[in-house]
């Protein structure tokens, strides 16, 4: 079975990654620059037993997202998995100070991205096009519940858009053999709120969580390796919040 997994490099996708590599998966690490962290996910699915390649593209560049399903297709064959994890979220900052390039940096990746990536998937897993199926999972987050405010308004805009891209994509190719559900994680430890200026974030937003601590990228992983998997073969269309109660 081979899997896609977008922005695997580090954070949740590379959990992703490696969960998948351990559970049968040849697994398509894809990272946009940092070359150094997808090639140490890729050797430590191999050193597990596993089958993996780093592929570079910018998921909001078509003719990157093309050159990676080539290249997925010319190493394992037929893909048979994806999941649309790569996004950025435009820093911290309220509506009146976003700049229309953050807008348009966080529709192309977080948003054309997702729709490029699983168009290319569509056009390869389904039975209509003489494909057997697959499963497409897509990551959100739980702040296109909760609107971010004073925070990143426009990032949960564009998880909005993967949440509703998600229920109507799944009830569109839902007789063609492909599921398609999305996974909207919480607060999880990850790099992500030092990288936006905020190393102090899961300390202040914690005490918010009803369990009373972040999530670990590992624990959204298992979520999607369950989408992915035949136990999810009814669920489709689903948006999966793993957020710690919050």
């Amino acid at each position: 079975m081979t899997l896609i997994v977008t922005g695997a490099s580090r954070g949740i996708g590379a959990a992703v990654a490696r969960l998948a590599g351990v559970n049968g998966f040849s697994v398509v690490v894809n990272y946009a620059k940092n070359k150094s962290a997808a090639d140490a996910v890729v050797e430590d699915i191999i050193s597990k037993g596993g089958s993996a390649i780093a592929v570079q593209g910018d998921v909001g560049r078509e003719t990157d997202m093309l050159r990676l399903f080539e290249a997925a297709e010319e190493e394992f064959g037929t893909i048979d998995g994806l999941v649309n994890n790569a996004g950025v979220t435009g820093g911290f900052a309220r509506v009146e100070a976003v700049t229309v390039d953050v807008i348009a940096e966080v529709l192309a990746v977080n948003v054309a991205g997702t729709i490029l990536c699983s168009r290319e998937a569509v056009r390869r897993m389904s039975t209509k096009h003489g494909g057997k199926g697959g499963s497409i999972v897509n990551i959100s987050s739980l702040v296109a519940r909760t609107g971010g405010s004073a925070e990143w308004v426009h990032y949960a805009a564009s998880k909005g858009a993967v949440n509703s891209f998600t229920i109507g994509l799944a009830r569109e190719v839902a007789d063609e053999g492909i599921r398609v559900n999305a996974v909207a994680p919480g607060l999880i430890d990850t790099d992500l709120h030092a990288d936006n200026g905020a190393p102090d974030r899961l300390d202040r937003l914690t005490p918010s969580v009803p369990m009373k601590r972040a999530g670990t990228a590992k624990e959204v992983a298992e979520g999607v390796l369950w989408l992915l998997s035949e136990g999810a073969s009814y669920t489709t269309g689903s948006i999966l919040e793993i957020g710690g109660g919050r």
